[in-house]
């Protein structure tokens, strides 16, 4: 008989060595989203063009993508503190670059380099750690132990960013709040990395090293399942960074005003980390694949059309609209346990399964807005709209093809058949 009791953080399903180190995550994030709501403005309001804002976000937009594909490689390759302190160092790096020495002058070439530095660097900060908790986590609680992070991550990068820089550009000013994101990515970086002290994969050796990083490249020949967890995941935000592009227009025209259409925005990502947490609990109970499947592909498809037709069908009622959004974000969780499903489809080489699934969540951030670009023109809002749903369909199908052996709906449950079958 067993005495072993479930505590508050096994039920929660947050590993217990890993708490400081969720802590840090969110306050690191938090740095790193400050400018995220008021940046662009600034710049074209100081002189700047749309096209040369447009350009700097992209190069952001590229590095990020890359940094999040070497993030899992380097992880299992170097160690996962090790990697981590390297994205702390990027981020310092560029961000006093790009504060110190583009900003002030609006020097466009310095701001191009430095700004893409900074991009490099929360990808390994965070993504990591990620790798960290596929590692740490019991089989049982993996689906949500993610579902903590993706609620740290987006709480610190698209919420609590967002709230503390409404307050600091006004009581430090703009550039003075750029500065106070040091502070923070370093406050977040001493919970992380010092006072969060289990031990980490240790790093292969370095005649290994490179082997492991082109198994970043070679998973996906070894196995298929994972290039296909990676298309899911590309298409899971894609969404997200291509409705900020056309839909605030879209809204002005059904009579919503700037300040309407950010506070609808923020109920959005407000409500996707709470439900960050359900689905992470809902994936363990009713299955990785399923909930990926039907909440998170057939659910966003619906609810993309739903947010878009939302102010024609209720004469732009802000509330009926608002619902709407809050619905999609609600869906645009139930990816969550993709983060679960993925590396649990290899024995080993798990950060190199986590690379393919990283990179999938770096891609969004350009090739969201390139299909608005790509398509605005030739069909319309509503084209584009129907192109989003189209994919989130598409990503439903491809999800089910991503199965665990014998189809188990989460890795515990297939251990547990396996050890079923063995006692009989």
């Amino acid at each position: 008989m067993s005495t072993n009791k479930e505590t508050l953080f096994d039920k929660a399903g947050i590993p217990r060595q890993l708490l400081w180190g969720y802590i840090g995550i969110m306050i690191f994030m938090m740095g790193d989203g400050i400018e995220q709501g008021w940046l662009s403005p600034y710049l074209v309001d100081h002189g700047m063009t749309v096209q040369q804002s447009a350009t700097l976000f992209t190069v952001y937009g590229i590095t990020i993508a890359i940094s999040a594909w070497f993030s899992g490689v380097l992880a299992e390759g170097y160690g996962i503190k090790r990697t981590m302190f390297m994205g702390l160092v990027l981020y310092i790096l560029g961000t006093v670059g790009f504060v110190g020495y583009g900003m002030p002058e609006l020097n466009y070439p310095v701001m191009l380099l430095t700004y893409a530095l900074r991009g490099f660097g929360y990808p390994l900060f965070a993504y990591s750690f990620l790798v960290w908790i596929a590692y740490v986590s019991p089989q049982k609680q993996l689906g949500r132990a993610v579902g903590w992070f993706w609620f740290v991550f987006t709480g610190g990068l698209n919420v609590l960013g967002a709230y503390y820089s409404s307050w600091a550009i006004i009581k430090f000013g703009h550039l003075n709040t750029l500065w106070t994101s040091l502070f923070w990515a370093l406050l977040g970086a001493l919970f992380a990395l010092i006072i969060n002290r289990p031990q980490t994969k240790k790093s292969t050796t370095s005649g290994s090293q490179a082997k492991e990083l082109m198994k970043g490249l070679t998973i996906v020949k070894e196995e298929p399942k994972v290039l296909l967890g990676g298309i899911v995941r590309i298409i899971n935000t894609t969404a997200q960074f291509a409705f900020p592009v056309f839909l605030p227009m879209y809204m002005a025209r059904h009579g919503f005003d700037t300040t309407q259409w950010l506070q609808i925005w923020g109920t959005i990502f407000t409500a996707n980390i709470i439900f960050n947490l359900i689905f992470g609990f809902v994936g363990d109970r009713f299955g990785w694949r399923n909930t990926v499947m039907w909440f998170g592909g057939v659910g966003c498809a619906v609810s993309t059309l739903l947010f878009y037709y939302a102010p024609q069908i209720w004469e732009g009622s802000f509330w009926m609209v608002m619902a709407a959004g809050v619905l999609w974000g609600a869906f645009l969780a139930g990816y969550v346990p993709l983060s679960a499903l993925v590396p649990s489809l290899v024995k080993k080489d798990k950060g190199a399964a986590m690379a393919i699934l990283n990179l999938g969540a770096g891609l969004p951030v350009f090739v969201g807005p390139a299909i608005v670009g790509l398509f605005i023109g030739s069909v319309g809002e509503a084209g584009v709209i129907w192109i989003l749903a189209v994919l989130y369909v598409i990503s439903a199908v491809l999800t089910r093809f991503i199965t665990l052996p014998d189809n188990a709906k989460t890795l515990h449950h297939h251990n547990n058949q396996a050890e079923t079958l063995q006692t009989v």
